[in-house]
């Protein structure tokens, strides 16, 4: 089974063209529902891309386990299936659906390829500036124009915690928490939430900021973006000390520039007793080259 990482960036591209981007800013045709609360929503569009990327991917990639958003919404038994999969492919359809509701254009699509619960490729396309970002285990991260043209990425170089811009979301943080890290907040230079963990990725990954905080450890959320954001050089780890991977699905995730930055944040923000746990040294996942059937240099 061959397998090469742009052809998934362009069937990501065809489910933003043919499912999402037809229905954006037309409300008639947004079919807009409330999944746990109201700032979890769900649209025609995340339904239609996910099925057709479902199909798509099943073509090139016969056999892999696809786990989706949605379809793990309905199905909670992927998840654990995720875990010890050989070979998987975990997508979100419609990354920032609230943005996407409201006519703001700040929305992506994703998709990981994992293999055991590791991400080995990851991919976050933008269907409005048509491009991708993208990376593989050991190959760097790469921005890819749709003309195949493109750069390599590099995270920001490490400034002091006053001088740090970051992207957080405090959407979920415990109420035993939250009150005591927003005030704490105010000790980076500034943050931001784009409400849409693609774009805090992808600007993170592009030297755009030097950190990002995110309180949900959905996998479709995380797998393609801390891959990418780790071969752009930054640092990737849960709050607790250990390396971020599929099986994670509590907590929250801290990604900085270098591990000084982030064993700063963590001291200076983000460490707090009302988490349940101690903030730790950092593991490093073990992270053995991956030359399998997936892999792909991107030298564009």
């Amino acid at each position: 089974m061959q397998f090469e990482l742009r052809e998934l960036a362009n069937k990501l591209r065809q489910a933003a063209w043919r499912e999402i981007l037809p229905r954006f800013q037309q409300a008639r045709d947004q079919d807009v529902r409330i999944k746990s609360d109201a700032t979890d929503l769900v649209t025609a569009a995340d339904e239609a891309a996910e099925r057709f990327l479902e199909q798509e991917i099943e073509s090139i990639m016969p056999g892999a386990l696809f786990v989706g958003e949605e379809s793990a919404a309905r199905n909670p038994g992927l998840l654990n299936r995720l875990d010890h999969a050989e070979i998987a492919v975990v997508v979100d359809p419609l990354d920032g659906t609230a943005n996407f509701v409201a006519g703001m254009p700040l929305f992506g699509v994703m998709a990981a390829v994992v293999r055991h619960g590791k991400p080995v490729a990851g991919v976050i396309y933008d269907p409005m500036s048509d491009d991708w970002v993208m990376a593989e285990q050991g190959a760097g991260a790469f921005l890819i124009r749709p003309d195949g043209t493109g750069r390599k990425l590099s995270v920001s170089t490490s400034v002091p915690l006053p001088e740090m811009i970051g992207y957080v979301s405090t959407d979920f943080l415990p109420s035993a928490v939250k009150p005591d890290i927003l005030a704490r907040l105010a000790k980076p230079r500034m943050f931001a939430s784009h409400r849409c963990a693609a774009h805090m990725y992808r600007a993170f990954s592009g030297g755009h900021g030097h950190f990002v905080f995110l309180d949900r450890l959905t996998p479709w959320d995380h797998l393609a973006g801390t891959l990418i954001a780790t071969e752009a050089g930054g640092h990737v780890a849960c709050l607790d000390g250990y390396a971020y991977d599929a099986t994670r699905r509590s907590g929250a995730l801290l990604t900085a520039t270098d591990p000084d930055s982030w064993h700063t944040l963590v001291r200076e923000v983000f460490a707090h007793k009302g988490w349940g746990f101690a903030a730790a040294e950092p593991i490093s996942a073990t992270r053995e080259p991956w030359h399998g059937l997936y892999e792909h240099r991107n030298n564009g």
